[in-house]
């Protein structure tokens, strides 16, 4: 079951984010300044491969803990930017004033907000085994 979580959430941030953003919604949007740019495929590099980091950790070294906790911070900085966007100016929304959105949530908050919570099951179960 922890595998199962772990790989759900690596999924979303290391693979479904990059499929969403590898577009001209993103990294090819002429509106974004080059600098605004590097940022996000630094971003999208630096999680995916993370997200790699953590496969290995839980599949190969059976290590719950690391792949949980790079998890946790991956999933829950982008809950934590998203809630604190009105200070620095950041939106969801594209220029055209839409927002992806499921059952009225964000996209993102409603994924990361749902394998972030299944990540915290998870650690809280590594740690009940570990006692």
């Amino acid at each position: 079951m922890q595998k199962s979580i772990i790989t759900f959430s690596i999924i979303l941030y290391a693979f479904a984010v990059p499929y969403l953003e590898i577009n001209e919604s993103h990294v090819f949007n002429p509106d974004w300044t080059p600098h605004a740019k590097i940022h996000e495929v630094w971003q999208l590099i630096t999680n995916s491969s993370i997200g790699l980091l953590c496969l290995w950790q839980v599949w190969v070294r059976k290590n719950y803990v690391l792949g949980t906790l790079l998890s946790m911070l991956i999933t829950g900085g982008f809950l934590l930017a998203y809630a604190l966007q009105t200070t620095y100016g950041g939106s969801m929304k594209y220029l055209d004033g839409t927002e992806k959105t499921i059952f009225n949530i964000n996209i993102g908050v409603f994924g990361f907000g749902i394998a972030f919570f299944l990540l915290v099951i998870s650690l809280i179960k590594t740690i009940k085994t570990d006692e």
